[in-house]
């Protein structure tokens, strides 16, 4: 399993995911990025960051 925490990366934003993989939460990352965000396009810089901040789950 792995985590990601939004405001790892958008200060304030409380959102989490914990997902099976990389690809699953970078999926759910980008449609709340959209909607919640406003983001309708991501750089490359800001999807680098998501994955720098995905961390295992024990």
């Amino acid at each position: 399993m792995k985590s990601f925490a939004c405001g790892d990366v958008v200060p304030g934003c409380e959102a989490r995911w914990v997902c099976s993989t990389d690809d699953e939460i970078l999926f759910e990352v980008m449609a709340h990025a959209a909607s919640v965000h406003g983001v309708t396009e991501v750089p490359p810089s800001m999807a680098d960051a998501v994955r720098g901040a995905i961390v295992p789950v024990s």
